[in-house]
């Protein structure tokens, strides 16, 4: 017999169902109040109910969980201490996507070893975010696999969808059954277009494929999500957080319909791939908030408990601890710094 289906296909192992998943890692009852809660402000936030901004800080992505927890900790005394001016969530990333080949994330490769142990890293996963919810400290993600919300998504306060996976349809398909606000990033060459053209189809309702809490392939009908806003990331060509930047979002968004509410991201095209100047661009985001700005609702930085990155290596026990393996972040001492600093700065809003 001639064989035409999956000649490139080496193996196809079954994993855990969600429902499976959600029974060893259950959520409690004051888990699931803390994460409603949490989405309810952020969405204030979001529709500028709520003058706070919102600041999404964390490593660029998570491979140790001792690590992640110590980071947890210490954001949620920080937290304390700023929450009547900033709400602080923390980035916690398990899936990353690649220009072209590397590490996939915690989910795809928990050992970092290229051993792909996935039902291990959606353990690994849900078990850390239940640790981080019954701390308090709500969480951020990056929604990337199509499959893995259904694993996870209870858990997160807010998501974003990528540069790279603005533009697709699974994705924008997919925030529009996501129950949390969700940020879509601008595209790597800084078009604003791509995120406006998102949101505006993440608001509408969609019907298309995906799984069930059973893990059988269902037909998934949403409502569509109107929590959604823009992230500015920067382009390959110039930065977009300057004043006329923001302006000339606004009025971008304004021209397609939608509410004028921006996040910026200190990272990536905004600091020219510098982590090291991350403190920079926020100083100048504070500084147009101060000055009156409406439109600015929140700000991302990729911040570590060390500065710099780190290359995985050929043994992962070897890293050192508290340094990113992905992209490149600034130490905690600099993260309290700036954004105690930007509190300070404002309480003096009129």
């Amino acid at each position: 017999m001639i064989k035409t289906n999956n000649l490139k296909v080496t193996s196809i192992i079954p994993i855990i169902a969600p429902t499976d998943l959600r029974q060893v890692f259950p959520m409690s009852d004051a888990g699931r109040e803390f994460v409603s809660r949490s989405r309810e402000r952020i969405k204030d936030i979001i529709q500028r109910r709520d003058r706070r901004l919102m600041v999404v800080v964390g490593p660029c992505s998570i491979h140790d969980p001792a690590m992640a927890i110590e980071y947890a900790q210490r954001l949620r005394t920080l937290s304390s201490r700023v929450d009547d001016q900033l709400k602080l969530v923390m980035r916690v990333y398990f899936e990353k996507p690649r220009t072209t080949v590397g590490w996939k994330g915690l989910i795809n490769d928990p050992d970092m070893d290229h051993t792909h142990q996935i039902s291990k890293g959606l353990g690994i996963a849900r078990s850390l975010l239940c640790r981080l919810i019954s701390m308090e400290v709500p969480v951020a993600n990056e929604m990337l696999d199509p499959i893995t919300p259904e694993y996870v998504a209870d858990l997160i306060s807010w998501g974003a969808i990528g540069a790279r996976t603005t533009e697709s349809q699974t994705h924008r398909e997919l925030a529009s059954g996501l129950s949390f606000p969700i940020g879509f990033k601008n595209g790597t060459d800084g078009n604003l277009q791509i995120a406006l053209d998102a949101m505006i189809a993440a608001q509408a309702s969609h019907n298309f494929l995906g799984i069930n809490r059973e893990g059988r392939a269902s037909i998934i009908r949403t409502a569509g999500n109107p929590d959604v806003h823009i992230v500015l990331r920067g382009g390959s060509r110039k930065p977009n957080y300057h004043p006329e930047d923001i302006q000339h979002t606004e009025e971008m968004l304004s021209k397609n319909g939608l509410t004028p509410t921006i996040m910026v991201d200190c990272s990536h095209g905004n600091s020219n791939k510098d982590y090291r100047r991350q403190p920079e661009v926020m100083e100048a985001v504070i500084d147009q908030v101060v000055a009156g700005n409406q439109s600015i609702s929140g700000l991302m930085i990729e911040s570590c408990l060390e500065e710099g990155n780190q290359k995985i290596g050929p043994d992962p026990t070897k890293l050192k601890y508290g340094v990113s393996i992905t992209d490149a972040c600034i130490n905690w001492d600099t993260t309290e710094r700036i954004l105690l600093d930007a509190h300070r700065r404002l309480q003096k809003r009129k």
